[in-house]
């Protein structure tokens, strides 16, 4: 009797970690996802130290006022002991911003940081953009080299982009062949060197140029975002929403995307030698869950065009209505590259290409070297989908340029006008409980 009461014993024990076990969250490659991603909660201001409203420093609320130099005085009078600048409700001009250790930013709730229109506002310095290290201009909002740093609230930063996005169409007007940084813009929130970031609740909208770019950033969350910018009156210029640069690390959670580029986009580096180069770096240890992207929308997930190494991509549990891709490869042909362990599950809605995967040659130039550097990308899994479509999968094969390997499309239902698997471009691919069905075709 007692031995059957120690195995039911056993048994009881075991049937909680046998659940626990079917729970565990787990990155493409099998690497548990750790608790850090799925317990995330949102600071609050109070829980980061002494507030300090720029009210009571003397700003005022005005759209002509610039007000940088006041506003940066109070980060350096807060980061002399730590604590969390307070924008309040109203309007609040400034140039570029720079935050110290220990100091935070919050925007109350009608509370609107807004961007210069003048690039004199903000000044050369050394910075990344577009996969290099170069003088150009910095951000609205500005973190380097941070531990713990937050932006919290219900408020806005606002790029105030307008003439930034006129002078850039002009730009390619007079010279299609310029590059996205050769108009003078600034980015609207950039976190570079950073650890045990978190940035929750606020709107991030009109930016000049990408709207949150992280470098070489590890443990950041952003959670509960909305990302906008627009397509009329007048067209935003290369104002992606989330451009992750050699992160690792990394928690995109309940944010909504309305931008007119890509929403998610993963880099680290183009170049012929751009995997032997230090400054650039691999994107690891991606989650993307419960986002919701907009029909003004790139693609939701992009890896490129600058980008050497990317490796654990999970989205998940995600709305899509009307964006242009679900999941995009951008293969430049001057850029050894590696996609590898990537999965994108439990998707609904609408896009124009579920999939799309091929040569990028923005900018080509192989410079001193002679042979093209191949690149790959594997272990790629697309599977719970229900996804409402222009195309299925849209790619070829290029053994010169780059391989595609070990894809998995599985339990897929998509309804397209083109429903072509184009299954001879991958070099091994499985399509499993795939319902491609094609829309029919009007007069």
């Amino acid at each position: 009797m007692r031995k059957i009461l120690a195995i039911v014993a056993l048994l009881a024990c075991m049937l909680p970690l046998s659940a626990a076990k079917k729970q565990t969250v787990v990155f493409p490659d099998g690497t548990p996802v750790d608790e850090w991603f799925l317990k995330a909660e949102p600071r609050t201001p109070e829980s980061l130290g002494r507030i300090y409203n720029i009210a009571d420093y003397g700003a005022v609320s005005s759209t002509e006022k610039v007000q940088t130099e006041l506003i940066q005085s109070v980060i350096d009078r807060a980061a002399k002991s730590g604590g969390v600048v307070m924008i309040p409700e109203g309007i609040y001009k400034s140039g570029a911003l720079h935050f110290r250790q220990g100091t935070h930013l919050y925007l109350a709730k009608g509370a609107v940081l807004l961007g210069s229109e003048s690039i004199f506002d903000f000044p050369l310095c050394q910075t990344r953009i577009e996969g290099e290290i170069c003088r150009y201009f910095p951000a609205l909002v500005n973190a380097e080299g941070l531990d713990g740093f937050t932006i919290c609230g219900q408020g806005t930063i606002d790029g105030n982009g307008s003439d930034y996005w006129r002078a850039f169409r002009l730009r390619r007007q007079w010279n299609p062949q310029c590059t996205n940084k050769d108009e003078m813009r600034p980015r609207l929130l950039y976190l570079a060197h950073c650890t045990n970031v978190q940035v929750s609740g606020v709107s991030l909208q009109n930016s000049p140029f990408w709207t949150c770019h992280c470098y070489k950033s590890d443990h950041v969350q952003l959670i509960g975002l909305r990302l906008f910018s627009p397509i009329r009156p007048i067209a935003s210029a290369s104002a992606d929403g989330i451009d992750m640069d050699a992160c690792s690390n990394f928690l995109i959670r309940e944010c909504r995307f309305t931008v007119n580029d890509d929403a998610v986009c993963l880099k680290g580096g183009k170049g012929p030698w751009a995997d032997r180069d230090t400054t650039n770096g691999p994107c690891r240890n991606i989650l993307v869950e419960n986002c919701h992207f907009d029909n003004t929308t790139g693609s939701c997930l992009t890896c490129g065009s600058e980008s050497i190494h990317v490796r654990n991509v999970l989205m998940r549990n995600c709305q899509v209505d009307g964006a242009s891709h679900l999941l995009l490869l951008k293969l430049r042909p001057d850029t050894p590259q590696l996609y590898e362990y990537i999965t994108v599950e439990n998707v609904k809605g609408s896009c124009r290409r579920l999939f799309e995967a091929g040569s990028w040659r923005q900018f080509f130039n192989l410079k001193d070297r002679s042979d093209i550097p191949k690149s790959y990308a594997s272990h790629i899994t697309m599977r719970h989908l229900d996804i409402d479509c222009q195309r299925f999968v849209n790619t070829r094969r290029n053994d010169e340029e780059y391989e595609l390997s070990d894809f998995v499309f599985q339990d897929i239902k998509v309804w397209a006008d083109d429903v072509q698997n184009h299954q001879e471009a991958f070099h091994s691919v499985v399509f499993d409980k795939v319902q491609a069905d094609e829309k029919p075709k009007t007069k």
